[in-house]
């Protein structure tokens, strides 16, 4: 009798350790080993390129990748990258212009998922999405985080990191502007982006092209998210959920909505209140 017990015993010890060792392993998937380093636009310093060097923590074997595909001139982006972080360090820096053909071939694809250093350039973020959306260099990307490596990107490669990503374009208004003239619901047009860093909306050029009313409409959109502006020159270095800012500039945080109220005519919104907070390099903050 005793040892049917104690063989039941086992047999539960041995089902909590294995449920224990599964929800181990699922939660270390979960966290990438990898870091985000999301650039504002604008001009980039040495200081903080080498800042993007270090935290990418490149040993002799590594090389660096660009992801040109924002850009309507992909050479153009490459080099101007490369001229300026090849004085900084002296691993590979290479291009990798992927189109809807080369995104399926293999060996591209293993080439940019073992990089230690992804960059993504300039321009417009949905036409960089319109060639890595469900496409296994979209999965190669993910993988790269996941595994250690660092993803960045400025301007248009800033707004890709998003899961959902502001395209720049007003549902309300044909013509592009550089900002929002109001705020209304239903007006900011998002996509699918890489999806990197969960619950939160970035918006770049932030200071320089004043883009609070952009930002405050995707809170509006969505309300449990943390809307992140980054201004020029500026980045912020996403570790988990622990974000530093670098750079010369400043990063703008809104989040928590309160009391939102649509007119009934023209889609214009109310807030009751919300967050907002103003970081400097070195200043830190988490996201949920």
């Amino acid at each position: 009798m005793n040892s049917i017990l104690n063989s039941a015993k086992n047999k539960q010890y041995l089902f909590l350790f294995a449920l224990i060792v599964l929800i181990c392993n699922l939660s270390q998937a979960q966290t990438p080993k990898g870091k985000l380093f999301i650039i504002g636009g604008g001009k980039r310093s040495d200081q903080l390129m080498t800042q993007l060097l270090s935290i990418s923590s490149l040993q002799k074997k590594d090389y660096i990748v660009v992801l040109p595909m924002s850009s309507e001139e992909p050479d153009s982006a490459y080099i101007y990258f490369k001229k300026q972080v090849e004085k900084l360090t002296p691993n590979p820096i290479v291009m990798l212009n992927f189109n809807k053909t080369t995104a399926t071939n293999k060996v591209l694809v293993d080439s940019l998922q073992k990089a230690k250093l992804i960059f993504i350039s300039g321009g417009d973020q949905t036409r960089f999405m319109g060639v890595v959306s469900k496409t296994p260099v979209f999965d190669a990307i993910h993988q790269a985080y996941q595994n250690g490596s660092t993803i960045s990107g400025t301007s248009a490669g800033a707004a890709v990191m998003c899961e959902h990503m502001i395209t720049g374009n007003q549902k309300l208004e044909k013509k592009y502007t550089e900002t929002f003239d109001n705020i209304r619901y239903d007006n900011l047009e998002t996509a699918e982006g890489l999806g990197l860093i969960k619950n939160v909306i970035i918006d770049q050029h932030f200071l320089k092209r004043s883009r609070y009313n952009r930002l405050l409409s995707g809170l509006v959109e969505f309300p449990t998210h943390i809307g992140i502006g980054i201004d020029e020159s500026t980045a912020i270095i996403v570790r988990n959920k622990e974000i530093e800012i670098a750079g010369e500039s400043e990063v703008i945080v809104v989040q928590n909505p309160k009391g939102i109220t649509k007119a009934p005519k023209n889609n214009v919104v109310g807030i009751e209140g919300l967050e907002m907070s103003i970081y400097y390099a070195g200043q830190q903050f988490k996201i949920k």
